[in-house]
């Protein structure tokens, strides 16, 4: 696409209200497009139509009229989590209109520097670690994107003295063409959003389109560990900065001693080391100095380090930051001690990986209540995680049986199966009771359900929320 003021007076159709059709829409007719907003819920369920209809902004809803797309339409500006199989997408590519995400608009108006995180796993906790590392440098950091606040909004604020740290999925890096920030980080990848994307190597080739307009004076940070990563970087034109939990890098970041082996556990002896392109080291901190627990978040860790020093922030503002924060809610987040049982709600777990790293990050029996959403997958990479620490599985939601069948075949005899058949909250209810007579005084009870949420939540945010308040009604 073109900057948006290069679309004054030209038709904008904008799919899908939410936070990033409100302020897209907002943007391009203040730049003086003929903005059209259509959204396929009820009018009475857009209460954000109004707003728009009174700065002048036409807005259709309760359906995509057949007329919507057509050959006067210059741009379609499409809200992530619209599937492109929807009929005015199809319409939109059949009559060769470019359609790109809020991502690719906010690229043309942004006057600080883009750092943009994606991956299957992490990208929340590096995200948020990233800005409170930046805010204690004096960098004056702007967190926007997939969380925060709208891309667009926020970047039509943004000045010279800013960072704009944004989370990017795989939704919005898809619609993009020319982005290019200035430090762009891929944590990992794995198997996940494959009903949206339909292959992993669409998946994958969405992914790296966060490195493709990159140039030679900026920066990619990528896990050095992952292989799709590792691949990736082949291909990346900007300077490469990786990370790594198992290997001493010429440069970037790496745990030292590195790791032998995936099962080998964090110890004292560890340290997170920044190697700079002139081959000097410094030792950041100890890993076991981090302010939240697992391997993972080692990596996490290590990201944030390799992105704030590229973003010019001190050694002692990312040593604080690193001791200090202490996580992002659902996301192995510590909900209370109990009678000698620790609870954590992972309920941002919504594959696979992500409950692996999760029940990789403790040295104490677990308590695992897993299910959700079905989505086709069989969940057998779980199998040796379960084998190696999981005393007991609680299951519920559309996989349960899938969960118990799993539990099973791990050897764990302690297994419950919970189907009330009432509310998501009373069935989460029992199974936090189940969870709870299943576990003794230094076990671990941890929600990290390797499935979405939408089988029995509107959220993995409602599901999160409703398993802390069962706990605390223990």
């Amino acid at each position: 696409m073109n900057h948006p003021e290069f679309y004054r007076g030209k038709e904008v159709v904008v799919l899908g209200l939410a936070r990033s059709g409100v302020a897209v829409a907002k943007l391009f007719h203040e730049y003086g497009a003929a903005v059209t907003v259509n959204d396929k819920k009820d009018r009475t369920l857009c209460p954000e139509a109004d707003e728009l209809t009174a700065l002048g902004i036409s807005v259709l809803c309760g359906g995509h009229p057949e007329t919507l797309i057509h050959a006067g339409v210059a741009l379609v500006v499409k809200n992530p989590g619209i599937p492109y199989s929807i009929p005015p997408v199809r319409d939109a590519e059949r009559l060769g209109i470019e359609i790109v995400t809020e991502v690719e608009v906010a690229n043309y108006i942004c006057k600080a520097p883009i750092i943009g995180i994606t991956g299957s796993n992490g990208k929340t906790t590096t995200t948020t670690w990233i800005g409170r590392i930046l805010e204690n440098a004096g960098l004056h950091p702007i967190i926007a994107g997939n969380i925060g606040r709208a891309l667009c909004e926020a970047a039509a604020e943004a000045t010279g003295t800013n960072h704009m740290v944004v989370e990017l999925s795989s939704f919005q890096l898809k619609g993009t063409v020319n982005f290019r920030p200035r430090i762009a980080c891929l944590l990992n990848v794995c198997e996940t959003h494959l009903d949206y994307h339909g292959t992993m190597e669409d998946y994958i080739a969405s992914k790296a389109k966060l490195f493709a307009s990159q140039r030679q004076d900026d920066v990619a940070v990528l896990n050095w560990d992952d292989p799709e990563c590792r691949r990736i970087a082949g291909t990346v034109k900007a300077q490469l900065v990786p990370f790594s939990m198992r290997e001493r890098l010429e440069r970037g970041v790496y745990l030292e001693p590195p790791l032998q082996s995936p099962d080998e556990p964090l110890t004292d002896a560890h340290h997170i080391v920044h190697k700079d392109a002139a081959g000097r080291e410094t030792v950041v901190l100890p890993a076991k100095q981090l302010g939240i627990p697992g391997k993972h978040n080692a990596e996490n860790a290590m990201a944030a380090v390799a992105v704030a020093l590229a973003a010019g922030a001190d050694l002692d503002s990312i040593v604080q930051a690193l001791r200090t924060f202490r996580g992002v809610e659902h996301r192995l987040e510590f909900v209370l001690e109990r009678d000698g049982i620790v609870y954590y709600n992972n309920s941002k777990a919504t594959n696979s990986l992500a409950t692996m790293k999760a029940l990789e990050s403790f040295g104490q029996p677990i308590v695992l209540i897993a299910g959700g959403q079905d989505r086709k997958s069989e969940f057998q990479d779980l199998l040796p995680y379960l084998e190696r620490n999981v005393k007991a599985v609680v299951s519920l939601g559309e996989t349960r049986h899938k969960f118990a069948g799993l539990a099973e075949k791990a050897g764990i005899s302690a297994v419950k199966t919970v189907d009330t058949g009432n509310s998501a909250a009373e069935t989460l209810d029992e199974a936090v009771r189940a969870a709870r007579a299943f576990a003794e005084s230094g076990d671990v009870v941890l929600l990290s359900p390797a499935c979405a949420s939408w089988d029995m939540f509107e959220s993995f945010e409602i599901r999160g929320r409703m398993f802390k308040e069962s706990v605390h009604k223990l």
